[in-house]
């Protein structure tokens, strides 16, 4: 049904650049080169105990059945010949990490333009051997570097190709800030909508809060989609949006129709066989944007606080055409 290609004709386009009064402080670690450089394991006993959070979550000590075992494996890891070339992978990718931390700054200094309470984490960049991506939280973030070398990278994590291109350089902010759209202190959400037109709708908020940190950010970045996929979506929303409608997938709880239009695939072939997978998502933020523009003088918090779903939805007046 959906003939995907080309690029899209609004793809470039920024959302609203605003002023920012306070410049975001961003404390920033990069221990990419510490761990190449453990000479003994008693280094990297001291390392771990010094960082327990890189331990604990992004080293995940709690999958190992004792100390000695996950030091052992570890040490093992970081000894390994093969863990030089990484890091030089990562050294040709991220040179010093300045652009890196940049763009963290940038999006922490949009973030409390609009919420000036917000808390800025730390940012520890490291080499995990392929093991683990980031770690998450308000107050810290993890970046497994050697997760995000792109395509031309000698390794790579050992996943289908339509998950892998999410994992370049320019993914990692983007995603940052959709993990924080998506989360409950930004985003609200009625917990007792189990619709798919309830999830549809806080991904989109979040694609939405995400843009407006990064707002030149092209949207591909965000969905993970390539350009031609962002036109196909584009022109053909009219057929997408009549096949949820026939499907009757808004209102459904199920959750094997849930992971046919929201979850991670190839394709969601429900629709077509080149409509790329995650398309309700992409339907929800559609919804936001148009909601938006019907409700111009609506703010991002404002937005980010609606919880009903199918208010926001009907109130949206959603009606997308051929492109």
């Amino acid at each position: 049904m959906l003939v995907l290609c080309g690029c899209g004709g609004d793809e470039e386009k920024c959302a609203f650049i605003p002023s920012p009064e306070k410049k975001a402080t961003l404390q920033f670690i990069a221990l990419s080169d510490s761990l190449p450089a453990i000479a003994s394991k008693q280094e990297l006993v001291n390392l771990l105990t010094r960082n327990p959070v890189l331990r604990d979550y992004f080293f995940r000590r709690n999958d190992y059945p004792n100390d000695s075992v996950f030091i052992n494996e570890l040490y093992r890891r970081f000894t390994n010949p093969y863990f030089d070339t990484l890091l030089l992978e990562v050294k040709r990718v991220f040179g010093n990490e300045q652009e890196l931390k940049n763009e963290f700054e940038l999006a922490y200094t949009n973030l409390l333009y609009y919420y000036p309470d917000a808390t800025v984490p730390k940012v520890i960049t490291a080499i995990s051997g392929l093991d683990t991506d980031m770690v998450v939280t308000d107050s810290l973030i993890i970046i497994g570097l050697d997760f995000y070398l792109g395509k031309g990278a000698r390794y790579k994590p050992n996943m289908y190709e339509y998950l892998l291109r999410q994992y370049t350089p320019h993914n990692i902010v983007p995603s940052v800030m959709l993990l924080n759209g998506i989360s409950t202190t930004y985003n609200n959400t009625d917990p007792s909508d189990k619709t798919i037109l309830a999830d549809m709708v806080a991904y989109g908020k979040s694609f939405y809060f995400a843009k407006h940190m990064l707002p030149c950010v092209p949207d591909s970045i965000f969905i993970w989609y390539s350009q031609e996929e962002m036109k196909g979506a584009r022109e053909n929303q009219d057929l997408i949006w009549y096949r949820l409608l026939e499907d009757q997938v808004l209102y459904s709880t199920s959750h094997l129709v849930k992971q046919r239009y929201l979850g991670d695939r190839p394709k969601t072939v429900e629709v077509g066989e080149k409509c790329p997978g995650r398309i309700a998502q992409w339907v929800g933020w559609e919804i936001v944007k148009s909601y938006m523009r019907a409700h111009p003088q609506t703010t991002l918090q404002e937005l980010m606080q609606l919880s009903n779903a199918d208010k926001l939805f009907k109130e949206s007046k959603y009606k997308p055409v051929k492109r």
